[in-house]
């Protein structure tokens, strides 16, 4: 049957995601491995203290297993026609679900040191990003091997332009700092969630518009696997996914861009990523230059609006209609590419 895969994949990225939430948040609970909120956040968020963290390795399990069983069912139903000068599909695959799992391990990592430790405070800055880094170029160096070397990038609407070998470390710095960026976007029940479930369709609509089907199953698979997540993490959230969860979604969307050959596309798909990053970044600089002064009530700018009396369920609306317009100019960027 045409697609079974792509039907197979979300199948099972939904279902495996959320089933396992049937167990795991309950022995989550029973382990005490509940979320620490912090004193300088909105003060009913105070209500959520020990609410399960490290959920995301409900949507982990079931993304990994989604990917592996699709791709094995496309290559069985031979229902696998990709662009032919896709170079490395296979590998683009592989190396994507290792970094993405990678950071999955290195928020796992952070997230139990703060819950044995109970507090909000897990690996050091500098640990982090000595990790985050080092996975970045064992990604890099994967597609490399693999004969993905081109360092031409795509400039929505504008072309091309070749960084020649500076391709490679603005990318790893693009890696980490998205990732870090879908990290800050997990801040208030079913946002981070629901926007990479927003960015994930685009980048299933933009794979198939470029025949790049591998991708696709990936992109899939992260769509289905935040919906069954939702189930569990939508306002009231019964368990948050963690830096477990939010480094493994950065990393699988940092797969599907750099997959795709779109890494700067992240600017549009990601641009509720973009604009946390950016507010936390201006409210530190703001804050420093200016003696204690704030350019935001609260930042990420997330808790912004929840402090100017936006409900959590508002900003998630309107948080993913944003990146539905983003999604939509990538998307009309790539009908441009293909005339």
């Amino acid at each position: 049957m045409d697609g079974i895969w792509l039907i197979v994949t979300a199948l099972i990225a939904f279902g495996v995601t959320a089933v396992s939430g049937i167990w795991l948040v309950p022995y989550l609970r029973r382990l005490k491995y509940g979320q620490t909120i912090l004193d300088i956040g909105p003060k009913w968020h105070k209500n959520k203290q020990g609410t399960p963290t490290m959920g995301g390795l409900m949507f982990i399990m079931g993304i990994l297993v989604a990917v592996a069983v699709g791709y094995i069912t496309a290559v069985v139903s031979q229902d696998w026609v990709s662009h032919p000068e896709y170079v490395g599909a296979g590998e683009r695959v592989f190396y994507g679900m290792v970094m993405a799992l990678l950071f999955g391990a290195l928020g796992f990592l952070d997230d139990y040191i703060k819950v044995a430790r109970k507090r909000n405070m897990g690996l050091t800055a500098k640990q982090k990003l000595f990790f985050q880094i080092a996975i970045a170029v064992i990604y890099l160096a994967g597609l490399w091997s693999a004969g993905v070397s081109s360092t031409v990038v795509i400039v929505p609407f504008l072309g091309q332009i070749d960084l020649g070998l500076l391709y490679y470390p603005l990318a790893a710095v693009v890696i980490v700092g998205a990732v870090n960026a879908v990290n800050l976007t997990d801040g208030i029940d079913g946002l981070a969630a629901s926007v990479t479930f927003v960015a994930a369709v685009a980048f299933m609509v933009i794979a198939s518009l470029l025949r790049l089907w591998e991708m696709n199953i990936v992109a899939t698979a992260l769509a289905a696997g935040c919906v069954g997540f939702l189930v569990w993490n939508f306002y009231p959230a019964k368990v948050f996914m963690g830096d477990t969860g939010s480094l493994f979604l950065g990393g699988v969307i940092c797969a599907l861009a750099f997959g795709t050959g779109l890494p700067v596309f992240l600017a549009l798909i990601g641009i509720v990523y973009v604009v946390e990053a950016l507010s936390d970044i201006l409210q530190v600089a703001y804050f420093k230059s200016t003696g204690g002064k704030r350019l935001f009530k609260m930042a990420p700018i997330h808790h912004h609006f929840e402090l100017s009396g936006w409900s959590e369920k508002k900003i998630v609306a309107v948080f993913s209609a944003v990146t539905a317009l983003g999604g939509g100019a990538a998307v009309w960027a790539v009908v441009l590419l293909l005339r």
